[in-house]
């Protein structure tokens, strides 16, 4: 078992989060891992990545080549689009459908879409209203990484504990509502999927 896994978005929206998410519930499942991760002015919301590599076997690089990510995971739509040629035939690509405006000349937002839906494995998804309903919108990402959880070789029961694990400082309540995102984001996906 091997996959492959690239996250993608503007600073502040959690990526590192859900790399923490990841690289925790893969240690706790005894699995072997390698993250890296690059911050290009992530405090004035530039772009922000992490490779994530979880495998049963030794894992030589930290780096994802072309050609060969399972996933992209993005929390910014465009963002995505940076890491297409990483992405394998088949991969998958989760995104949520809010931009960051953060340029002069971003894309049109039907024209995004678009290119994006032209891959056969997507889910594109209001992750930040989802956030939102639910009552804590800084959760966007969890919502993303519920949404992608039925592809990973994580089980969800490892993936909460490890929203429990990395929350629990911040109180019951936030843990509750992280929980909350991922379900929800996981329950989105199935609906999109089936």
């Amino acid at each position: 078992m091997k996959i492959n896994i690239i996250l993608a978005g503007v600073g502040g929206q959690g990526i590192l989060t859900i790399a923490a998410v990841l690289d925790t519930a893969a240690l706790a499942s005894n699995l072997n891992l390698k993250q890296s991760e690059v911050h290009g002015m992530s405090q004035r919301g530039g772009a922000v990545q992490s490779h994530v590599r979880i495998s049963d076997s030794a894992i030589y690089s930290d780096l994802i080549p072309q050609g060969k990510a399972d996933m992209i995971i993005s929390v910014e739509p465009m963002e995505l689009l940076r890491y297409l040629p990483f992405l394998k035939k088949d991969g998958l690509l989760v995104t949520d459908s809010n931009p960051f405006n953060n340029i002069t000349d971003y894309p049109e937002l039907e024209e995004l879409y678009t290119e994006i839906k032209s891959y056969p494995n997507t889910i594109l998804v209001d992750a930040k209203k989802l956030a939102k309903d639910l009552g804590n919108s800084r959760a966007t990402n969890i919502v993303l990484l519920g949404a992608a959880s039925s592809q990973l070789p994580l089980s969800d029961e490892s993936l909460q504990q490890a929203i429990k694990t990395l929350f629990k400082r911040k109180g019951e309540k936030v843990v509750a509502k992280n929980i909350e995102a991922f379900n929800k984001g996981k329950e989105i996906a199935t609906a999109i999927i089936s």
